[in-house]
């Protein structure tokens, strides 16, 4: 016998943002993804016609670039650079 899964309801959570929720927050948390959203909303804006957001674009590159060149440093401070 199957068991039955609960019917989906309006009021319960959607498990994604439970999930990210339940997610101690960490100095390694995605702080460029207001970047990516914004590009995101740029494409859907613009019918997915990337030259008109190539600022978005860029300012998700950067903020990636300095973020992982900020998570480079600290670990090479560690000593866990490999």
């Amino acid at each position: 016998m199957r068991k039955q899964l609960p019917a989906y309801s309006a009021t319960r959570r959607n498990p994604i943002h439970t999930l990210r929720n339940r997610k101690s927050k960490s100095e390694y948390f995605d702080p460029c993804q207001e970047f990516a959203q914004k590009s995101i909303r740029c494409l859907h804006r613009n019918g997915g016609d990337r030259s008109m957001c190539g600022d978005y674009f860029q300012a998700y590159r950067d903020c990636k670039k300095a973020f992982f060149e900020r998570r480079k440093e600290e670990r090479k401070k560690q000593g866990a650079w490999w």
